[in-house]
């Protein structure tokens, strides 16, 4: 990734099942042009010029503006969203209300601590990248 950035950058778990196939359906079906946001695996990119670091990115969803502004978890889900297609932006604004964002904070929580059990998820969800296979 080369600095400066022009776009914001949307970071996932590339190791996670469920975490790939959403990143999937928001290149797909809630991204404009490949150009509004970049979409990348954490294991792809440079955590540090992102200021990122490792901790961040397996235990939540990650948006960083170019401004180097970081979102996490729900209110990563709010920012994409946010800058999808028309269509979304209601929900996206919709997750950003006080009271829903909390409440959506507990749910992302809640789907983070449990993707490997969720349809779709596999054991590497669960587990530290450490001690995942190559």
């Amino acid at each position: 990734m080369s600095s400066p950035r022009s776009a914001p950058v949307l970071v996932f778990d590339g190791d996670c099942a469920i975490c790939s196939t959403l990143s999937r359906i928001v290149a797909e079906r809630i991204r404009r042009r490949d150009d509004d946001f970049v979409i990348a695996a954490w294991q792809d990119l440079d955590l540090t010029e992102l200021g990122l670091t490792e901790q961040q990115v397996i235990d939540a969803l990650q948006w960083v503006t170019p401004a180097g502004r970081i979102a996490s978890g729900a209110d990563a889900v709010a920012a994409v969203l946010m800058a999808g297609h028309v269509w979304w932006r209601p929900f996206g604004a919709v997750i950003r209300l006080p009271l829903v964002n909390q409440l959506a904070a507990v749910i992302y929580r809640w789907v983070a601590a449990n993707r490997d059990r969720l349809p779709g998820g596999t054991p590497a969800c669960a587990m530290p990248p450490s001690s995942r296979a190559s």
